[in-house]
């Protein structure tokens, strides 16, 4: 008999597919440490700060919560949503492209099953493309 995949979006199949905490923290740790070398990545390295720990941290307890995991990013620093947040930086195509290239390699690391490699950079592409269009909308109206 076969066992079923896991059905990935629904309560917490997704955190525990990415390998709960430490997973995620594996995930944000790849990201960041590509982000932070790869010249592709140079315009949205130079949007954070130089020392990206914290950046770290809340890019984990985001994903956590957003995974269906625990809701860490709530617990310590309130509610988020991901436009709001970023409304501050311009972020056009290439930026979301340098980030989702950035993501795309970090998921490549991950010990991941390919169904979920998959699943999750399909995910990321929408918070990613919201950010780009609620800066494009302030830009306009700028």
């Amino acid at each position: 008999m076969a066992i079923a995949e896991p059905g990935y979006g629904n309560a917490d199949a997704s955190f525990k597919a990415a390998g709960e905490l430490a997973g995620v923290t594996a995930l944000v740790d790849a990201f960041y440490d590509i982000m932070d070398s790869a010249p592709q990545a140079a315009a949205i390295r130079a949007m954070h700060p130089a020392d990206l720990g914290e950046s770290r941290r809340k890019l984990c307890y985001f994903l956590c919560g957003w995974l269906g995991g625990p809701r860490l990013y709530q617990q310590h620093y309130g509610s988020i949503n991901i436009p709001e947040v970023h409304q501050h930086l311009a972020v056009a195509g290439a930026e979301r492209d340098a980030w989702l290239w950035c993501m795309q390699r970090a998921i490549d690391r991950q010990p991941y099953a390919l169904s979920f490699k998959d699943y999750l950079y399909r995910q990321l592409c929408v918070p990613a493309e919201r950010v780009r269009q609620r800066s494009a909308l302030r830009r306009a109206r700028d």
